[in-house]
């Protein structure tokens, strides 16, 4: 934490930019979006007029993180200055929807970020379905959500799935592409309007009728998981549109590892495994 008192009036952003001159002015406006300024132990997020004798400090992300209290129900995995990822819940809509807009986890964590002020943006970085759980990343620009979507392919997407039945052989890849009908039904096929798309599974774990998988992704078609486990025949347990029907779709979105947009460093995200991933 770094603290300075002013001496005579001026705009918060001006005195920050003479008190921190190797600091941008982007990062120092991102820190007040962020909650990480307080003016006389009041945080604020405006560039306000000081008076002299003000005491400002300037927090880290994180440590301005840990004084908010989360959102109803979401896990917050990581924040910094440019990323923000979650523990999406199963049920909850990842982005507004025609037929959803308000309760959605891009929603609920923008309400999350406002509250010390100001209307803070977010841009979703990439999209899992409702019924699945784990790790959803959203940037807090569009030059971060453009620099972390541009390297996407050199991400890796590891996800826990629950199947039926048991796999042969246990582990293995799946290079099938991938097309939609007119009902939005994923299907494999080639066809002139498919798309590449290839899937790796491992086994984990044996459990009577059904199997634990480790699936990691090299490319990331919409429901590509679920369409080539069922093609493979072992549908996602609870998966009712591939497979059949049942409390929750058992898919889980567990690591995430994406270059950081700032400086290129190997960003690591984990959404801890849900009970009914739990190796046991």
């Amino acid at each position: 934490m770094l603290e300075f008192e002013v001496d005579a009036p001026v705009r918060l952003i001006e005195f920050l930019r003479r008190c921190l001159p190797e600091w941008k002015r982007s990062t120092l406006e991102q820190r007040l979006r962020a909650g990480a300024v307080q003016v006389n132990e009041r945080r604020v997020s405006r560039n306000e007029l000081l008076a002299a004798g003000d005491r400002v400090r300037v927090e880290s992300v994180a440590q301005a993180a840990a004084q908010r209290p989360p959102p109803a129900g979401i896990a917050i995995v990581h924040e910094d200055e440019d990323l923000i990822a979650i523990d999406k819940p199963a049920g909850l809509l990842a982005v507004a929807s025609p037929d959803e807009r308000e309760r959605t986890a891009h929603a609920l964590l923008r309400e999350y970020l406002s509250r010390g002020g100001g209307d803070v943006r977010l841009w979703p970085v990439h999209r899992i379905d409702r019924e699945t759980s784990g790790v959803l990343l959203f940037a807090k620009s569009r030059e971060a959500q453009q620099a972390v979507q541009s390297r996407w392919d050199a991400a890796r997407k590891i996800y826990l799935a629950l199947v039926e039945g048991a796999p042969r052989p246990a582990s293995g890849g799946i290079d099938q592409p991938l097309w939609e009908d007119q009902a939005l039904f994923v299907r494999v096929g080639d066809r002139p309007e498919s798309k590449p798309a290839r899937t790796h599974y491992k086994t984990l774990e044996a459990r009577g009728p059904q199997t634990l998988l480790e699936v990691e992704l090299d490319t990331g078609r919409r429901h590509q998981i679920r369409a080539h486990l069922a093609w493979l025949g072992h549908p996602i347990v609870g998966d009712a549109r591939y497979g059949k029907p049942g409390p929750r779709l058992m898919l889980h979105g567990f690591h995430l590892f994406v270059e950081h947009p700032r400086d290129g460093r190997e960003l690591a995200l984990e959404a801890p495994a849900p009970k009914w991933a739990a190796l046991r």
